[in-house]
């Protein structure tokens, strides 16, 4: 697939941001904890919050933010299945997540491993590094496949967008058209773009 080099560079990156800085947002790639929680806002959208227990398969799951956000929404979140590659990472977020009343699986690896009812992927697509843009498409593309598979009732992800004036070399720019109309042919009927809030990014929700 041509990441592995990639992936290893995205793994000592993010285990070098929480050692500089702790378990907080700018470890995670963003700039401030609002901005972080408007992603969570615009993913969490997927929920069919009828006040049942449900579980999450969290892709890029870092020190386990996503997890504490819903809990500090009052979401009931039964079991909760983190994936990274950074063991520094997934440290933090078992300590963190020391008392959480639930199932709480976390995984060093890049492949998801147990069926969920929704599944979140919060700025995990967006470095790149050494891989090509079509490698990088191509590994969004099966990982995407992947995650439709594993998710009961839907998934949601963001990327950056293609709508900048300026890009970085080594981040990748999804057209929010190409993978609205992906989703919508591959996946499912109910697909949502969200383009509209203040960040240079979108959010695709995947309702079954």
């Amino acid at each position: 697939m041509g990441t592995p080099k990639s992936l290893s560079r995205i793994r000592d990156l993010y285990s070098d941001n929480l050692g500089r800085d702790g378990p907080v947002s700018t470890a995670v790639g963003w700039n401030s904890a609002e901005s972080q929680k408007l992603r969570f806002d615009k993913l969490t959208e997927v929920i069919v919050d009828d006040g049942q227990p449900f579980s999450v398969n969290d892709y890029g799951c870092g020190y386990g933010a996503h997890l504490e956000y819903l809990q500090g929404r009052g979401m009931r979140v039964n079991a909760y299945h983190g994936y990274d590659i950074s063991s520094e990472m997934l440290a933090t977020a078992r300590t963190r997540q020391k008392d959480f009343n639930g199932k709480l699986d976390l995984h060093q690896s890049t492949q998801l491993q147990s069926e969920a009812d929704y599944t979140f992927v919060s700025g995990t697509f967006n470095v790149r590094f050494d891989a090509t843009e079509e490698e990088w498409k191509q590994f969004i593309l099966t990982k995407l496949d992947e995650i439709n598979r594993h998710s009961r009732r839907g998934f949601s992800f963001n990327l950056l967008s293609t709508y900048v004036d300026w890009q970085e070399q080594h981040l990748f720019y999804g057209d929010p058209l190409f993978w609205f109309d992906h989703c919508k042919r591959h996946y499912a009927r109910k697909v949502a773009l969200l383009h509209d809030y203040p960040l240079y990014e979108w959010t695709i929700i995947v309702r079954h």
